[in-house]
């Protein structure tokens, strides 16, 4: 070896070593200022409280503030473009749910892809659907409910929440699996459902715990089955709606956090690990189960995977329905 290529031999080797080098200093020193994660829903509402809590213990974590900035719109669209006009150094996050999952397939075109635009940290929490009647009906199991459903075709209602919805899907493919027996009317917010379902103009409300918590511990609502593949920690007396007869059903809500895509694979690990021992806490565990949400996180493989899978899980339900694309 002559000795140009040997002191170019040798810049590289340095050059490779600094590089190496650089990532566990960069890891040790983030986050050095605020973090914000921005949300696609309105402030006061599950996100934004289940969010701000995961935030509190993520801030004690990481000796930073966690700034959660409520940015709500149709279909995540701005909060994903605040998100993405953001740099790719962790210091700006975004809460990703099954919503987004949704998105997909329910709009004509988004702006940002979820899959690609966006990498994963690691999920916080998993909530169901409960199936909900009016505890002075005669349903008592979502088996009862349907088989007078099958008897009297289009003469039941289940409400839900807007058409595109988490809830609203539920309903849909419940409707789908079990025979298409049912009517679905759909309501501007859960309370106007609620009162629908105590006036008996609906029969079945699916929507999530926190909803349905009141009615079941005033004694006027019944759950009849949650959405889960396994049954619920807060309900465990409630058989899953494929206990209850109708196979292959499962619905789950979840809220992950994500970033922009090309953030450092060090920073992506850091918050992980500082995720995962947030979640790992029993008190936050039990204050997350108070509002119907199951603690759980996660590699971030493991949130990637579910996000795909859900994308093409609903976009099949929103084909099957006949929903047209917003």
């Amino acid at each position: 070896m002559n000795k140009v290529n040997g002191v170019r031999a040798l810049l590289c080797v340095l050059a490779a070593s600094f590089a190496f080098a650089a990532a566990p200093a960069r890891a040790q020193t983030y986050p050095s200022r605020p973090v914000r994660v921005i949300l696609p829903f309105a402030a006061g509402g599950l996100a934004d409280i289940t969010t701000r809590l995961v935030a509190d213990g993520l801030g004690d974590k990481l000796g930073q503030r966690i700034i959660v900035d409520d940015q709500p719109g149709a279909g995540g669209i701005s909060a994903a473009r605040s998100v993405l006009a953001s740099p790719a150094d962790g210091y700006t996050l975004a809460l990703v749910t099954n919503g987004t999952a949704i998105s997909v397939p329910l709009f004509k075109t988004l702006p940002f892809d979820p899959v690609k635009d966006f990498v994963p940290i690691s999920a916080f929490g998993n909530f169901d659907l409960a199936m909900a009647a009016n505890a002075a009906s005669p349903y008592h199991t979502l088996a009862d409910f349907l088989r007078d459903a099958k008897a009297n075709p289009g003469k039941l209602n289940v409400g839900t929440i807007g058409v595109g919805s988490t809830q609203n899907l539920g309903a849909e493919l419940l409707r789908s699996l079990s025979g298409d027996s049912f009517t679905i009317i759909t309501y501007r917010t859960a309370p106007e459902a609620l009162v629908a379902l105590l006036r008996n103009d609906i029969q079945l409300l699916v929507d999530y715990y926190a909803t349905v918590k009141p009615g079941l511990e005033d004694g006027k609502l019944r759950v009849l089955a949650t959405s889960g593949a396994k049954r619920s920690q807060m309900l465990p007396h409630v058989p899953t709606v494929a206990e209850a007869g109708v196979p292959g059903y499962e619905v789950r809500s979840w809220n992950a956090l994500f970033a922009p895509a090309g953030t450092p694979p060090d920073i992506i690990a850091k918050l992980n690990q500082a995720v995962r021992e947030v979640m790992a806490q029993p008190d936050v565990k039990h204050r997350l189960l108070e509002l119907g949400i199951e603690a759980q996180a996660g590699p971030p493989e493991e949130i990637a995977a579910r996000l795909r899978a859900d994308i093409a899980k609903w976009a099949k339900v929103i084909d099957d329905a006949k929903i047209p694309k917003l």
